[in-house]
């Protein structure tokens, strides 16, 4: 049986359909989105929407990392996740955070024509 589950993101609170059995998964994995919004949200310009893309690319570009590795476990949490990551160049990750940054203003710029 699904039921709900409020999270909190930069503020802002969500209600998200989650088994009960899943509460303890989902509420971490809330936490550590938020914080990464929140290191995405001093290191860019990023708001709203395109703040949550960031954050969920780094994300996604450092389970890729891990899978890429070999590595198992929990993806590492808040700012320790460049430091202990080794196979995540800082440098490399920066220019690739600013091309991906580049393709969604140019994508949202073009969504903007639509409406």
């Amino acid at each position: 049986m699904s039921s709900t589950l409020d999270i909190k993101l930069q503020g802002r609170e969500y209600r998200v359909a989650c088994a009960p059995e899943e509460f303890d998964t989902l509420s971490a994995a809330a936490v550590l989105l938020d914080a990464r919004m929140g290191e995405a949200a001093r290191t860019t310009r990023s708001t709203g929407e395109r703040l949550a893309v960031v954050a969920a690319l780094n994300l996604a570009y450092e389970l890729n990392a891990l899978r890429q590795t070999g590595q198992s476990g929990a993806i590492p949490s808040s700012s320790a996740a460049l430091s202990a990551e080794k196979a995540i160049d800082a440098e490399d990750l920066r220019r690739r955070i600013k091309n991906m940054e580049a393709r969604l203003d140019e994508a949202l710029a073009r969504q903007d024509e639509l409406f």
